[in-house]
């Protein structure tokens, strides 16, 4: 368990951030990878003084755990039945967000090209996204008595809270969503990453279970041409807009 966790569900816990809340405010943020949704959250999350939940990490650490496991990911049925084994530990401070799983910090190896790569397959199955959906709404809920959360991912808007009062989706051109990843990462190339990323743009906006879009009251935002300053100061104007 992470220092100062509040439990929540069995085998998931949350932290409180720190700053001065806005009472029981939930801030969606969608968008593919690269489009800064990531640094944004976090720092609309900081000047608001609310938690923060990135849900592509709980994806991603079960899809590490599976890997670990020798899952075979070609097969569906196998990751269903597996899928509510590894138990996660989540951290919503948005100055120390992580996740473990069944006790091991998973920060870096969920970064990795290997998670990044089988990721899609994992967060395709019903059963996973059933799993992590429930324990997403209840970090969710037992926010908001502390001021609120802003929750990052691919159907927050859509999905596992559609009900937020401020939706945003970000959006950047191939060529600067590329370009951002290929700067965090070691040993890759801008052409290489725009090839994975369209790979997976496709693989999770046609996927079955909850695919990638818009909520249709969502706001879009391109963040091409925006530095990240400049990203925050407008979610946050969005957000003064509607609470």
């Amino acid at each position: 368990m992470l220092s100062g966790g509040i439990p929540v569900a069995s085998g998931t816990t949350i932290r409180r951030g720190e700053g001065e809340p806005v009472s029981g405010l939930v801030v969606a943020m969608d968008g593919p990878s690269g489009s800064g949704k990531s640094s944004a959250s976090r720092g609309v999350a900081r000047a608001l003084g609310l938690r923060y939940l990135d849900t592509g990490a709980m994806y991603r650490a079960v899809t590490w755990w599976m890997l670990r496991q020798g899952v075979n990911l070609e097969d569906a049925a196998e990751i269903a039945a597996r899928s509510a084994e590894p138990a996660l530990v989540m951290s919503t401070d948005p100055d120390a967000p992580g996740v473990t799983v069944d006790g091991v910090d998973v920060n870096g190896p969920i970064r990795g090209p290997e998670v990044t790569g089988a990721v899609s397959a994992v967060s395709a199955v019903p059963e996973v996204r059933h799993r992590l959906v429930a324990l997403q709404r209840e970090i969710i809920a037992e926010s908001l008595p502390g001021g609120g959360i802003v929750v990052e991912g691919r159907d927050i808007g859509t999905v596992v809270a559609p009900d937020a009062p401020v939706k945003i989706y970000l959006t950047a051109s191939a060529q600067a969503r590329a370009l951002r990843r290929t700067a965090e990462l070691d040993g890759t190339t801008v052409e290489a990453q725009q090839a994975a990323m369209a790979r997976r743009d496709a693989l999770d906006s046609t996927r079955k279970a909850d695919p990638l879009a818009m909520a249709a009251d969502a706001v879009e935002l391109d963040t091409t041409p925006l530095d990240l300053d400049e990203v925050i100061a407008e979610v946050l104007r969005l957000v003064k807009e509607r609470v």
